[in-house]
């Protein structure tokens, strides 16, 4: 790789036949190209080590060491190994390594249990030595409680308990959910079936409160009663897939928000099978953590899951740096893809 002081604007232009112009313009966010140019030159400069003295100077703001820093080992424990919890790892795995810091990934087993087993654990795993430990979304609620008592520096990717002294990143889904209610709301619907478990994890509850106040708020009363929604469990999905049919089927609904990843799909399979089609005859709002190969043009606000990766390893080297600053809850908010699964019911 090209040591920093060898890359220029113009090694980057030269690399991907672009001009120096379009080039800078990429890296300081001014507008004038697509986004998928915007994204190869950022890829491409980091590929390279090459950062923007604005880059720099903001990084010496929030008080994070570069890589002149002693290198660091840190952990992350994961709950299964799927494309989600990959996510996370690759955007923590990715910050670290530019800043010069190395990262493991503990993937829990599904059978350990809470109490002596679990610290057993720890201790095999030496988790005790690591510099710092990022704890993703989906672990369990005693495994969260007890690692956040460890007296080691902590990154939470994911919503934090009440009263929890922890630094936190998240992407927002309560944004996202509201963002999803106001683009169905301004093309016209107004009867809108949510799909998706109101329980047990914090996120799941945070989106069914979510579309809960976005119902509210558009004068949608009578959406926040969760009885008129499938906000079941899906472990029994014949009995599921039968309640999503049955609603679908009422003709009471023109559209459909399936707020976690995945469930889209099996909202797309009842359609059919009613021979509902999509978006004539039911409009989707899926809410994946990234495209969807079957469904790539899935209307979906966009969950930021690797970057908040990122701003997770800055979060940590920040704390270790300054161990008495204020802790902080970071929500990172993206934008909305349109689609072609959303059908416009007004003029």
């Amino acid at each position: 790789m090209a040591r920093k002081k060898q890359v220029t604007l113009q090694t980057i232009a030269d690399d991907l036949s672009l001009t120096i112009h379009t080039v800078s313009k990429a890296l300081r966010g001014l507008p004038g190209m697509s986004e998928t140019t915007r994204k190869l030159v950022a890829d491409r400069a980091r590929e390279l080590g090459y950062r923007t003295k604005d880059q720099e100077e903001g990084m010496s703001a929030e008080r994070i060491p570069w890589a002149y820093a002693r290198p660091r080992r840190f952990a992350m424990l994961i709950i299964g190994d799927t494309r989600f919890h990959r996510l996370q790892l690759e955007g923590v795995r990715l910050r670290l390594n530019e800043l010069g810091h190395s990262l493991f990934p503990l993937v829990v087993p599904s059978t350990l249990r809470e109490g002596p087993e679990f610290g057993e654990w720890l201790n095999q795993n030496e988790l005790f030595f690591s510099d710092g430990l990022f704890l993703t979304a989906a672990i369990p609620e005693w495994m969260e409680n007890a690692l956040l008592k460890l007296p080691l520096p902590k990154v939470l990717l994911n919503y934090p308990p009440e009263l929890a002294e922890v630094d936190s990143v998240i992407w927002d889904v309560e944004y996202a959910v509201h963002r999803s209610m106001e683009e169905l709301y301004r093309q016209g619907h107004r009867r809108i079936l949510y799909v998706v478990d109101i329980e047990p994890l914090r996120g799941f509850q945070l989106r069914w409160k979510a579309f809960a106040a976005a119902a509210q708020r558009l004068g949608l009363d009578g959406l926040s009663d969760p009885s008129g929604h499938v906000t079941g469990q899906a472990a029994d999905r014949a009995v599921w897939m039968n309640t999503l049919c049955r609603k679908l089927d009422s003709g009471h609904y023109t559209a459909v928000i399936s707020a976690v990843p995945s469930m889209a799909e099996w909202v797309a399979v009842a359609a059919s099978l009613l021979k509902l089609n999509i978006p004539d005859d039911l409009s989707l709002v899926g809410m994946e953590n990234e495209e969807n190969p079957f469904f790539p043009e899935m209307s979906r606000p966009l969950l930021l899951v690797r970057e908040a990766g990122e701003r997770a390893a800055e979060l940590m080297l920040r704390r270790i740096a300054n161990p008495l600053l204020p802790y902080e809850h970071v929500r990172l908010r993206g934008s909305f893809y349109t689609g072609n699964t959303i059908r416009t019911l007004i003029p």
